[in-house]
């Protein structure tokens, strides 16, 4: 991601999270599914990527294992451990929160702005 396109802190881990949490995958297929489901506005960077993969890994969040991936070459599978559905059950709730508290202000503000079909 560019600099004008930079997520806010965590939300990669979130993402990472909720990529892995369908199904177990290697870093670069999860990065495409990012930029797929985000219609090409989300682009995760290696350098980004791996490292904040192993922060999960390290937290207990993610399990990984050697496994092949779909071109056939050796790979690092992650999968989401019991600990990381709960943290990515955590995360999503603070995002709803978050999210929604966002869409009051802005109402507020903007008065032609709608959110869930409300004004």
């Amino acid at each position: 991601m560019g600099p004008k396109n930079k997520l806010p802190r965590g939300t990669l881990e979130h993402l990472i999270l909720r990529g892995i949490s369908r199904i177990p995958q290697h870093g670069y297929a999860l990065a495409r599914w990012i930029e797929q489901r985000s219609e090409g506005a989300i682009l995760i960077e290696e350098g980004s990527l791996y490292p904040a993969m192993h922060r999960l890994e390290q937290a207990g969040y993610l399990s990984s294992s050697w496994g092949q991936a779909e071109s056939g070459r050796r790979a690092k599978i992650y999968s989401i451990t019991s600990r990381g559905q709960g943290e990515l059950v955590e995360r999503n709730e603070r995002w709803r929160e978050l999210t929604g508290a966002i869409a009051l202000v802005l109402r507020c503000a903007f008065p032609t702005f709608t959110a869930a079909g409300a004004r």
